[in-house]
């Protein structure tokens, strides 16, 4: 489904990638470990097209998309839910929503938002009249993913989707991204801090090192800590 060559990415003359080969399959979970400042969120963005590619392919659902705009990918089947959030404060939960499935085209002609999201996000019913900016960071962690699932993604890519959020919620989260791939048959690329939360989810993980990948494996397959000492400071 995703396919990463060889892809090296740079701000100005600092390279920040370095030749990433990385791949998701239909229906597959994959986690993204790694240290802050190694480069994650950068390759994320590279492959959503927010960030150039300096050399290397990207491919996806057998289409090369190395150059093709952000808007384009997402047309193509690709959701993003970036590190913060993303969402808009001003804006009620509803409108975020209907923004998310405008900018696919996908929203249905009479303005409904599919009924799955409800089902998995409840709590966006009962706020869907309030503000973003106004809710906890918990409901706006589930906005965000959900207004990312309403363009129907075939591959949804979430930067840090526990950050600041309560083990509660986190337990919620981690059920519903379960719920997304069975369900909705949607592949997962996840960056992820939290070992535990990242490691119960994936198929495979792969583990960045300065900029390139340190470590691959399979989570059954593969001791915790093993892991470890690539994350700790």
């Amino acid at each position: 489904m995703l396919s990463l060559k060889n892809v090296s990415a740079a701000y100005g003359k600092s390279r920040v990638l370095e030749t990433i080969n990385l791949s998701v399959a239909p229906g597959e979970s994959v986690s993204l470990l790694g240290r802050n400042g190694v480069g994650k969120t950068t390759l994320l963005r590279t492959i959503v097209g927010h960030h150039p590619v300096a050399s290397g392919s990207i491919a996806f659902l057998g289409e090369d998309v190395t150059r093709q705009p952000a808007y384009r990918r997402v047309r193509r089947g690709i959701g993003y839910v970036p590190q913060g959030r993303g969402i808009f404060p001003h804006l009620t939960v509803d409108e975020n929503l209907r923004l998310g499935a405008a900018a696919s085209r996908k929203l249905k002609r009479n303005g409904t938002i599919p009924s799955y999201i409800f089902e998995l996000f409840p709590v966006l019913r009962q706020v869907g009249q309030r503000k973003g900016g106004v809710l906890s960071g918990g409901e706006q962690q589930q906005l965000a993913i959900a207004r990312a699932l309403v363009s129907q993604p075939r591959l949804l890519i979430l930067d840090e989707p526990t950050e600041g959020i309560q083990p509660s919620i986190v337990q919620q989260i981690e059920e519903s991204l379960r719920e997304i791939r069975t369900r909705l048959k949607v592949a997962i690329l996840l960056v992820e801090q939290y070992l535990d939360f990242a490691w119960s989810i994936a198929d495979r993980f792969y583990v960045m090192r300065r900029g390139q990948i340190a470590l691959e494996g399979n989570p059954r397959e593969s001791d915790p800590s093993s892991v470890h000492h690539l994350l700790s400071v």
